[in-house]
């Protein structure tokens, strides 16, 4: 385990020290604190944690709920909205003290996720106080509570992510700019909605029907949040998937290491010159990412061999494709990437194989990956071929369009290359000085996916 480096203890100390220097007041005579609806929001915001920190609860609720899935600002804004400054970040301590922590240090975790929202808890209740945002809700007045409302929650979007990027930077040792980059972006659009949220249970708390009424608007955000952990367990479940059977195929054959990373790069390359996005992207970076995948049904001396393949051992080479798609045939999530590893050394002319599919017939998928493929095998050092420069590589590729490759395909990646350029590497286990001098292609060429 890394230790909290000094500056970062330091920080959240400091910010500790912050909270507690401005929920103090609450609790100092003569003090105007409501403490019913002070420890009834506090109370509730802390309840919002139990699913993260209670597995009974978490497997109740269908399935392990991740330590933070429980946080609800809303609780925290409407705390600004109908308290003092101090009343409100007092609120915010009992749930962050209370929250689950699964890595450690636990303490200093714990002590940073109730000091920093009470920071912007106080922030965001004295940004409201001084548009009369108390006021505006007690008229009730609520299309004027709405610029109160949001100035609230800007207040406390800015003052939370501003506190987040300085704990990573004193963490991770970045520089301050770094560590604030795109923070305040994927925050800013959750937080106003956030605030609109807060201000309907402030507006409802204090209607005739009270708190009980307010509660409801919890029941849609605390549903949306567990669909939104859900969707993120899934998708890590994918990627772990996907790391584990590229990380089989590198152990086996470490001459190609790392070429499978850089398909799927040049293969969302190429899908984002031709229009895909979204979902389709990702389903393009899998394919790349699994295209050799097969590899692990073929013996290791065959794809290690440094001389000529012998006819019988290019015809087991060429069974990769087909072994590929029945190891990932049941993985749902996969799609078209699928077919994609099936049929990525099919040929525009139908010479290719395993089925020797010609034109429209071979998957759009495919015919990406098959230009990926080529490009990253001549582009990259081995154990038999040295490296060809970039516009080597791109030109064989366009003087084998339309036979060998989908011409669509290759001036897409051509375009692709000339907005943002490639960072090549060495893949094979010895420095490139070491590599000897390319062989005559050939039989190679079924290994690497190269022109041959």
């Amino acid at each position: 385990m890394k230790p909290l480096p000094r500056t970062a203890r330091a920080y959240i100390v400091c910010a500790a020290l912050g909270a507690g220097a401005c929920a103090l007041p609450a609790l100092l005579p003569p003090s105007p604190t409501p403490w019913a609806t002070a420890g009834l929001l506090a109370a509730l915001y802390a309840l919002c944690e139990l699913p993260g920190r209670c597995r009974l609860l978490g497997r109740a609720l269908g399935g392990s709920v991740p330590p933070g899935t429980g946080s609800f600002y809303p609780v925290l804004l409407t705390a600004a909205l109908l308290l003092p400054p101090a009343a409100a970040a007092l609120t915010a301590l009992p749930g962050g003290l209370l929250a689950r922590v699964v890595e450690p240090p636990a303490g200093w975790r714990r002590t940073w996720r109730a000091a920093a929202p009470a920071l912007a808890t106080w922030a965001a209740a004295r940004t409201a106080a001084a548009l009369d945002g108390r006021a505006a809700l007690a008229a009730p007045d609520f299309p004027a509570a709405l610029l109160p409302a949001l100035a609230a929650a800007l207040a406390f979007c800015l003052v939370l992510t501003a506190l987040d990027g300085g704990v990573r930077a004193t963490v991770d040792g970045l520089p301050l700019r770094a560590a604030w980059r795109g923070l305040l972006g994927r925050a800013l659009a959750p937080h106003l909605v956030h605030g609109l949220a807060g201000l309907m249970m402030g507006v409802l708390w204090r209607s005739p029907h009270g708190p009980a009424a307010a509660l409801l608007v919890l029941l849609p955000m605390y549903l949306s949040c567990w669909v939104f952990a859900q969707y993120h367990h899934e998708r890590a479940a994918h990627q772990a998937t996907i790391r584990a059977l590229v990380q089989a195929v590198d152990i086996k054959d470490s001459y190609t290491r790392g070429h499978s990373e850089r398909v799927g790069r040049a293969s969302v390359l190429i899908a984002r010159e031709l229009g895909m996005a979204g979902d389709r992207l990702d389903v393009v970076r899998f394919a790349g990412i699994l295209h050799d995948v097969g590899k692990l049904g073929v013996p290791t001396r065959v794809l290690r061999k440094d001389g000529p393949l012998t006819p019988e051992e290019r015809r087991i080479i060429e069974l990769h494709p087909e072994y590929g798609h029945e190891m990932i045939r049941g993985i749902g999530f996969l799609g078209e990437a699928r077919d994609a590893v099936l049929h990525h050394h099919e040929r525009i002319d139908g010479s290719g194989y395993p089925y020797g599919l010609r034109g429209e017939e071979i998957p759009e998928c495919a015919r990406v990956v098959a230009v990926a493929d080529a490009f990253d095998a001549m582009t990259s050092t081995r154990s038999y071929s040295r490296a060809r420069p970039v516009p080597t590589a791109l030109a064989e590729l366009e003087r084998c369009a339309g036979s060998q490759f989908d011409p669509r395909m290759v001036a897409a990646l051509v375009r692709a290359l000339a907005r943002h350029g490639w960072q090549t590497a060495v893949t094979a286990d010895e420095p490139g000085p070491q590599v000897p001098a390319p062989r005559a292609p050939g039989p190679l060429a079924a290994r690497t996916g190269e022109p041959a």
